[in-house]
């Protein structure tokens, strides 16, 4: 574990700008934070965006499965998610979030595949990190699924199992078989002994996740590499007080 604790802006500083997009990485990015989160679907027509939810509905002016619309409506969309003073944004491609960010800042790319674009949707964002030689600080986060479909793609893809994240007793183990370097466990099963068992096993640990003050010491004094949150500036003025 690194002296101090790393931050992971949770899809960006998600907390008080629109969720996966570059508003909301350049917010984090200014903020020093050392990872960023985001999440990965796709298109009808196959274009990969950046949208947590299987719908628009929650974050964008429109409604409708992302897996039913093609880019060119999807682009469409307002996605200020309800920050209206930032109307007018729209959700990002893969493509555009990989080529914004510095090449130190380590990328948390969760995949979400629709009903049938599982294998599609992986070797794509398996190609954008090869075609970038982004393998020393991208990794892959997903399902039990995910993870198998990106050995049999680029083994050299690094991966953090997100399947079993809440429990305790297997968690760790399980990201360790399927040859993970991260593991996320949710925040409720994080503990020094989880960490101590993850770490023996090589593994780096970045729980999902804290917002308050209080949690995020928690997590720290625990041992954990890293915090993701929702609230990164929050996170800094933290660390400040600890350093």
């Amino acid at each position: 574990m690194s002296e101090q604790a790393f931050i992971c802006a949770h899809r960006g500083a998600s907390g008080d700008h629109p969720e996966d997009t570059i508003l909301a990485f350049d917010k984090a990015i200014s903020l020093g934070c050392e990872m960023v989160e985001f999440d990965v679907r796709a298109t009808a027509d196959g274009r990969l965006v950046l949208l947590h939810d299987p719908s628009v509905d929650r974050t964008t002016d429109g409604s409708g499965k992302i897996w039913e619309l093609n880019f060119d409506e999807v682009r469409a969309l307002d996605a200020c998610a309800g920050f209206q003073e930032h109307s007018g944004i729209q959700i990002p491609t893969f493509d555009e979030a990989l080529d914004f960010f510095p090449r130190e800042t380590e990328l948390n790319i969760h995949v979400y595949p629709g009903p049938e674009d599982a294998h599609s949707t992986v070797a794509a964002v398996c190609r954008g990190i090869r075609s970038r030689d982004l393998y020393r600080n991208a990794f892959i986060a997903g399902s039990d699924d995910v993870m198998n479909l990106v050995i049999g793609e680029d083994p050299k893809v690094r991966r953090c199992l997100l399947g079993s994240q809440n429990r305790a007793d297997v968690y760790a183990r399980l990201a360790s078989e399927l040859g993970c370097t991260n593991s996320q466990p949710t925040n409720s099963i994080t503990t020094r002994e989880f960490c101590d068992e993850a770490h023996a096993l090589g593994l780096i640990v970045h729980p999902f996740y804290a917002d308050e003050e209080e949690e995020m010491t928690r997590l720290i004094e625990c041992g954990v590499d890293g915090i993701l949150t929702n609230y990164p500036a929050r996170m800094v003025r933290l660390l400040e007080k600890l350093a």
